[in-house]
């Protein structure tokens, strides 16, 4: 087995980090670098997650050999010639190997490429990625042009401090650094700066994770969000709509002056391929005139301006089709909790859906979870199991936070993490020690990357599933795992004192504090940064459990959904009224399309049987054409049977108007104050929303 679960566990993580990237991400229109280097940053991180457990026992196994060897029996001094028996050591526990042992000097390796690897990639070829994802250039060099410009701050920064740094150590004559001294202070300096983000984001997923779960077991908290949601993403739906006509009108514009024989009409053509396909068919190409370009000596657009167009076209167009497909899935959710809600008080215990679902269900998912087991489930089970659940992680979050405020203390040991790991370690049981370093590891990384993938910053960054995240959206999340996974490493071996600088002991370090280097070249950093910043997490756990963060940003105009708040109520109360009436438009084209199945089977029989008995045996009385026409027409115009009423409604596929007599007035016709703004505003801003989770 020597090797054998790390092979494993790197082609499980490939697996894992190739089905979130689907998710997210949409491998059909999304370029493949674009694909290649978001999931090689998130394969490199969850597979240092994973792996770390594996680097702890082995470390473990290690000592204990180490030790077994450098021990011997105590020598006789005996000189007087008299027989003394010679007292033997205490026996120790046997060093047995663990199941998931890695042979000396392949973990050292394995991590450098890894560490190096994924600092390769969140400083130097992400940042570029993006700029030329961003990029509206037609030609992959202007893409390369624009995104090297771009870059040029960033790059130029990073050089100047480590410029200004390599001048001050050579002009001091006291400072003799080396390029290991030099390698561990890079890495001290890209550790630094992710600790500081890392606290930040655990101290928010601490709190919010559990507290999400124990909502979820309340069905009118959950209804009452999705309510709330609603409105707000109906306002960015038509926020995009509006952006897409004001984009589309300039494209329109500039089809219309570039004609075919222009230079520039390639670049035209690329932006029209971009649009949506009805847009497409209405604009088409400007090719019916043969008129030169230079004749009327008009002012074209230049090249410039077409390479912005093309750039907000883009942008435009993927983010249409997001809150398109947003939408749509959070219908589906409203729906579904609506009947959760009606369900409850259902006699039968059967769960009844208000829509059949489009999708064909699995026959072997449909026999084992039916109505009745549905019903169960989801009415009974299931805000138990939240309950639980929630409790269990509150606990895990409190194991954090003692330990991150004590993990200094080596004696005695405070941290539980420590301890924990301390007492698996002195009866070496390797399986118990990687089951708690993985769980340890995985909800401290839980807690971090659950706040990446909700947290939004405007439209700047956006992590939206169902494959409608955008290519920069996609690389700043590699950036962010890339800087914050080896501090979240480094901060969960301080925590179980595996780490040397912790500890102060003179042991055997693991593989993957090895490759980081000693720390006592920044000794501040080491002794002080490091030790005393992460108990602020107790802080920003206080201030995320009384949604301080919440209130200041519905403080400042960015509707948050808070319970005692009057624009939350107004905001629900007008999310239900859009549920209601797309919940009301469903019905009727479910209805109509029941009727039209209902009118075929009871009138297409019958008309295909008149239809080939005339074929077979014409009418010699049978009229012209020309009387048939007529007769068609003075039929359908006077429309005195109900039943051709009925007929034309179905075939021209006609939907009633939502009327009700008794609450329609002359003032419904004017928009309410305050409420609903001429040309679809509503009071939500969507599209600054930080924190948000549709």
């Amino acid at each position: 087995m020597s090797g054998a679960a790390l092979g494993l566990e790197i082609v499980f993580v490939f697996f894992l980090a190739l089905f979130l990237l689907h998710r997210y991400g949409d491998f059909k229109k999304q370029h493949r670098l674009v694909i290649i280097g978001t999931l090689l940053a998130w394969y490199l991180c969850f597979l240092i997650v994973f792996i770390l457990p594996l680097d702890v026992s082995t470390t473990i196994y290690n000592r204990c050999r180490h030790a077994a060897a450098n021990s011997s029996p105590p020598e006789n001094n005996n000189v007087t010639g008299v027989y003394e028996p010679v007292t033997p050591a205490p026996r120790q526990h046997p060093c047995f190997k663990p199941w998931s042992y890695i042979p000396d000097g392949i973990m050292p390796i394995f991590w450098r490429v890894v560490y190096w690897t994924s600092q390769f990639l969140t400083w130097i070829l992400l940042p570029f990625m993006q700029s030329y994802a961003r990029s509206g250039g037609f030609s992959i060099t202007g893409k390369i042009k624009t995104a090297l410009i771009e870059n040029a701050i960033y790059y130029g920064t990073y050089l100047l401090i480590f410029g200004a740094f390599l001048i001050y150590v050579a002009v001091n004559p006291r400072l003799h650094l080396e390029w290991n001294q030099l390698q561990t202070i890079g890495i001290a300096a890209a550790n630094t700066w992710g600790l500081f983000l890392l606290v930040l984001l655990l101290g928010y997923g601490l709190v919010e994770i559990p507290r999400s779960y124990w909502n979820g077991a309340k069905r009118g908290y959950l209804l009452m969000k999705t309510y709330f949601k609603a409105a707000k993403l109906m306002t960015e739906k038509a926020d995009a709509e509006e952006n897409l006509e004001d984009v589309m009108e300039e494209v329109r514009k500039v089809n219309e002056s570039i004609k075919y024989n222009h230079p520039l009409r390639k670049c035209v053509d690329t932006i029209l391929k971009k649009c949506p396909t009805d847009y497409q068919e209405k604009m088409g190409r400007n090719m019916d005139d043969y008129e030169d370009f230079d004749e009327k000596r008009n002012t074209y657009p230049s090249e410039k301006s077409l390479v912005k167009l093309h750039k907000q076209v883009i942008y435009s167009v993927q983010r249409h089709r997001r809150t398109q497909v947003q939408w749509q899935i959070l219908l589906e959710q409203a729906f579904y909790l609506e009947d959760v809600a009606k369900n409850e008080t259902s006699a039968t215990h059967q769960f009844v859906h208000t829509f059949q679902s489009p999708e064909p269900e699995n026959r072997f998912i449909q026999y084992f979870y039916n109505p009745t087991v549905e019903w169960y489930w989801e009415c009974l089970l299931r805000p138990w199991f939240h309950r639980i659940l929630a409790v269990v992680l509150s606990v895990f979050s409190v194991i954090v936070v003692w330990s991150e405020c004590t993990f200094f203390s080596t004696t005695p040991v405070l941290s539980l993490f420590a301890v924990f790991i301390q007492l698996a370690e002195k009866t070496y049981n390797y399986i118990y020690i990687e089951i708690a370093c993985f769980l340890s590891i995985f909800f401290l990384s839980i807690c971090v990357y659950s706040t990446v993938f909700r947290i939004r910053v405007f439209n700047y960054y956006y992590l939206a599933s169902h494959h409608q995240t955008d290519a920069y959206s996609l690389l700043f999340s590699g950036m962010l795992f890339c800087r914050l996974t080896p501090p979240l490493c480094l901060n969960f071996l301080g925590l179980t004192h595996m780490d040397s600088s912790i500890s102060h002991q003179n042991t055997q370090p693991t593989a993957y504090t090895s490759i980081m280097g000693s720390m006592k070249v920044l000794s501040f950093i080491a002794d002080g940064f490091y030790i005393y910043y992460p108990m602020l997490v107790v802080i920003l756990c206080i201030a995320t459990y009384f949604s301080l963060g919440t209130r200041c940003l519905n403080l400042l105009g960015f509707q948050q959904f808070m319970g005692d708040n009057d624009m939350t109520s107004d905001l629900v109360d007008e999310g239900k009224e859009l549920i209601r009436r797309e919940k009301r438009k469903r019905q009727r084209q479910e209805e109509g399309e029941n009727r039209r199945r209902e009118w075929k089977e009871r009138y297409g029989h019958n008309r295909e049987d008149s239809t080939r008995n005339r074929n077979v045996h014409p009418d010699p009385k049978e009229p012209n054409f020309s009387d048939t026409t007529t007769n068609w027409s003075s039929k359908y115009t006077r429309a005195n049977n109900r039943t051709e009423r009925d007929r034309i409604e179905l075939l021209q596929d006609a939907e009633p108007l939502d009327f009700n007599a008794e609450t329609f007035t002359d003032d419904s016709l004017e928009p309410e104050s305050g409420r609903y703004q001429p040309g679809g505003r509503y009071l939500s801003m969507s599209s600054s929303i930080i924190f948000e989770d549709i």
